[in-house]
């Protein structure tokens, strides 16, 4: 884990949650959406049947693309780190359960995509 996507994550779920007239105010109570997939995450807690569930998560990306994803921060020590694995030749890869397309634009973003030979989502 290289950020803390918890900002983002929480209020990209209460986003969704809200455009399916679902009010959640308190973002720590949407913290159990951090790691596991979305689709069985808003099965699991709200109840959603697949098709809800998958409109759910199409929400939650309309607004985790263009605002979410830059509501992260990176963690102390993780950009020394990467420097330090760099300079001894190592090869880096990042794996996620996030979409391809947000882990590289996170890496991007926060610059240190160069650190990694692959991203993948």
């Amino acid at each position: 884990t290289l950020t803390d996507p918890r900002e983002g994550i929480t209020r990209s779920i209460q986003y969704a949650l809200g455009k399916l007239g679902i009010d959640e105010p308190d973002l720590s109570k949407l913290e159990h959406f951090i790691g596991p997939p979305l689709l069985q995450a808003f099965m699991q807690f709200y109840g959603f049947d697949e098709a809800k569930a998958w409109e759910a998560v199409n929400f939650y990306r309309e607004r985790f693309k263009v605002t979410g994803l830059y509501e992260n921060r990176v963690f102390d020590g993780v950009t020394p780190l990467l420097e330090t694995l760099g300079g001894q030749g190592r090869t880096l890869y990042i794996a996620t359960s996030k979409p391809w397309v947000f882990a590289r634009e996170i890496a991007r973003h926060f610059d240190f995509a160069r650190h990694f030979k692959v991203i993948y989502g």
